[in-house]
């Protein structure tokens, strides 16, 4: 049973892409990490004001216990991820990394200049990898890689990447999730 409609309720982008970056090894900017996930992952009660609402729940607080399920299963698909990115980061050479990272600090890089810095990473991956898969691998190492060279601009890359696997991708990253 495909179940991305309830997907479509949580950022499962951001959820993997955040696991994917979390799990990394040699992530130069952990602490600026830590500071996107205070941003991110705000409390399912945050708007709780304590009071039960005439249904007899809460309000602001998520009853469906799926979603906090499905949010842990994306986590743990994103820091699996993360060790097949570890494996292919070698790949991509330090003067690509470093010109886009040189765009992202020039200009304002959409999703449709990342897909092109993706194809051509993606033209380096082993042929025997899932086109899909190759595209969500290249675009998060791309961001780990460059936001390891500028730290500065973890915020700005991250946005671009999940706009760009929204965009793209979609379909593809709510089917990594259970029932699919």
């Amino acid at each position: 049973m495909n179940q991305s409609g309830h997907y479509d309720n949580i950022e499962v982008a951001g959820i993997v892409l955040y696991s994917f970056l979390e799990n990394s090894s040699g992530v130069t900017f952990a602490s600026k990490l830590c500071s996107l996930k205070k941003q991110l992952l705000v409390p399912y009660s945050v708007y709780d004001d304590g009071e039960l609402q005439t249904d007899g729940n809460n309000f602001g607080r998520v009853e469906d216990r799926t979603l906090v399920a499905n949010e842990e299963t994306f986590r743990k698909i994103g820091a699996r991820l993360a060790v097949i990115g570890d494996q292919l980061a070698d790949e991509i050479e330090d003067s690509f990394v470093n010109n886009l990272a040189q765009q992202f600090m020039m200009e304002n890089v959409s999703s449709q200049h990342l897909s092109e810095a993706v194809r051509n990473v993606v033209a380096r991956m082993p042929p025997d990898m899932e086109q899909e898969k190759a595209m969500l691998m290249a675009a998060m190492i791309l961001a780990k890689k460059v936001v390891n060279v500028v730290p500065a601009l973890l915020q700005q890359v991250f946005s671009t990447t999940v706009n760009y696997i929204n965009q793209n991708l979609h379909d593809y990253v709510n089917n990594l999730g259970p029932e699919n």
